[in-house]
């Protein structure tokens, strides 16, 4: 998709060339770039405004037939996420205007526009854009580009072509991770999901394993199962491993909650309520996804990804309110809601790594609770943990990748709220007040003594409204930003 090119080397010539301008501030050193971009800023209808769209049409003898100047807005406002955005803008024009393989020029005016997280801001822009998901459409009203050239100086190549792989390894594994939450769940239950993500998992080398109800049952994974009884579609476990060439230090864990359909089983859900829980396996798709663009760029250490998938349903043999089961590492659990199912199903997978392969690092990503979006909104993720260096960490990798995910607070105090007086413990808090606390305090009972964090993406993994970069659809919320922290937490020893 990204092809890095010097100018006067193309190897083809695309018809369409994108320059940035800001409202107040040259981006180009080369005096042709910069005089046309001023000349157009000035434009009182375009002005360089952040977002905005000019096409300028060239005279007929130019080599060059069209220009898309797309601006970044003032100087005091120029950030990663602000290129990112116009990046992606650009290339939405690109693909209004039916264009194949439009060049960008980067911006070169200031040593900060081309720091490597300027430039890879913008290649993000370009290729999480450049996406459409439209399987179910007789005919597609956008088509993506087919390529898109990035021109650079002959000395900068090297640089870019890296960063560029690095970025398309990562945003390709984004778009598949949209694409498995749109999927309608009638398309994907639990088979046949995990059919899809074993198939892409094993096409970059991945090795992989699935287990399915009688393999569950053999090693007690009673939680999951109880979710799972109320569909006629049994419960599956993938695993996918991942090991470095040399023998790694370090183990990693990550776990996404599968729930393909969730109804509430019992504790239906009101209809309204009923009708985007196709999204409710997004942090099985992210976590796949990460897998994927892990074994793309090749970490020292080594991981296992598991993901629980099942379809939480109401029938005669559905588990009911009031049940109780037994979890892998022997709690008891007294269901109060059976529309709190996602962590049950992390439960006995969340015990089952740390028992069998005692990871030094264990996170888990779901959509997990209402009353985290409550708290944070439709675009922030809510982060739990106790180790306050991770948490420094995962707001920290949230905010290069503006996948933002918010620290929030484990108090040991609020134990006390799921205390049943039957089994060890209740599914659900006896309050409705702190529900993404008390889902995350639920989710530590099954952890152990391993390092771990939870991230509850409810609110970003899924755009009713379109977005800078994503259609509406399933937004892959989660794969950069736990492919850059761990990342992050190996170039920096923190794993």
């Amino acid at each position: 998709m990204l092809s890095v090119q010097t100018c006067p080397g193309m190897t083809e010539k695309p018809d369409t060339r994108i320059l940035f301008v800001s409202e107040d501030m040259p981006l180009y050193k080369e005096e042709n770039k910069a005089l046309l971009c001023e000349k157009i800023r000035n434009l009182p209808e375009f002005g360089g405004k952040a977002e905005k769209i000019y096409f300028v049409s060239m005279p007929e003898e130019m080599p060059l037939p069209r220009v898309i100047l797309v601006g970044v807005g003032k100087k005091e406002e120029l950030d990663a996420e602000r290129f990112r955005r116009a990046a992606a803008a650009a290339v939405k024009a690109a693909m209004e205007a039916k264009e194949k393989s439009p060049a960008i020029f980067l911006p070169d005016a200031e040593e900060r526009l081309e720091s490597e997280t300027t430039v890879k801001a913008i290649l993000e822009g370009l290729v999480l854009a450049n996406y459409r998901f439209d399987v179910y459409k007789k005919e597609s009203e956008l088509k993506v580009l087919e390529k898109i050239i990035i021109l650079a100086e002959k000395a900068a190549l090297p640089r870019l072509e890296k960063l560029a792989a690095g970025v398309e390894a990562v945003c390709t594994a984004t778009h598949l991770a949209r694409t498995w939450v749109s999927t309608p769940s009638n398309d994907k239950r639990p088979e046949a999901l995990c059919d899809m993500l074993e198939k892409a998992a094993a096409s970059e080398g991945l090795e992989t394993r699935r287990m399915g109800k009688k393999e569950l049952e053999q090693l007690g994974f009673g939680a999951m199962l109880a979710v799972a009884q109320g569909s006629d579609a049994g419960p599956c476990l993938l695993t996918l491993h991942y090991n470095p060439e040399k023998t790694a230090d370090k183990t990693v864990a990550l776990v996404g909650k599968g729930v393909t359909f969730d109804s509430g089983g019992l504790d239906l859900k009101p209809p309204a309520g009923m009708e985007g829980m196709k999204m409710d396996m997004a942090g099985a798709a992210a976590v796949a996804a990460t897998a994927i663009a892990l074994a793309r760029t090749r970490p020292s250490f080594r991981f296992i990804a598991a993901i629980p998938i099942v379809e939480n349903m109401p029938s005669a043999t559905a588990y009911r309110p009031g049940d109780v089961f037994r979890a892998y590492n022997g709690k008891s659990i007294e269901v109060m809601n059976t529309d709190a199912e996602g962590r049950l199903i992390l439960a006995d997978t969340l015990a089952w790594l740390a028992d069998v392969e005692k990871p030094d690092l264990m996170l888990d990503m779901a959509t997990l609770t209402g009353a985290c979006m409550v708290a944070l909104g439709d675009e922030i993720a809510g982060g739990f943990t106790e180790d306050s260096m991770l948490a420094h960490a995962l707001a920290k990798a949230g905010e290069e990748t503006f996948e933002r995910c918010w620290p929030m607070p484990l108090p040991k105090d609020y134990k006390k709220l799921l205390k049943s007086e039957l089994a060890d413990l209740r599914n659900v808090s006896t309050t409705r007040n702190g529900g993404a606390i008390t889902a995350a305090l639920f989710l530590k009972e099954f952890t152990g003594e391993t390092r771990w964090a939870h991230i509850d993406i409810a609110g970003p993994a899924y755009l009713s409204k379109a977005s800078a970069y994503c259609p509406v659809g399933g937004s892959g919320f989660g794969v950069r930003l736990l492919h850059q922290l761990l990342t992050d937490l190996e170039k920096s020893g923190g794993l």
